[in-house]
């Protein structure tokens, strides 16, 4: 869990650097790939673990 909150974490920062910044334009790009592979690990484990859950 802590992984997961540390990511997007630096997928914040970075989106933030990217957007300010203006040849820095690729950390946005990197920010927002990073929060969306989180958040899509995220979803994966919660569904795996909920229909585990159902099982027992």
């Amino acid at each position: 869990m802590t992984l997961i909150l540390a990511l997007i974490i630096v997928a914040i920062i970075r989106g933030l650097i990217g957007g300010v910044a203006g040849g820095l334009l690729f950390l946005l790009f990197i920010g927002i790939a990073v929060l969306v592979a989180d958040l899509l690990y995220t979803a994966l484990r919660t569904h795996r673990s909920a229909r585990h859950r159902l099982l027992r």
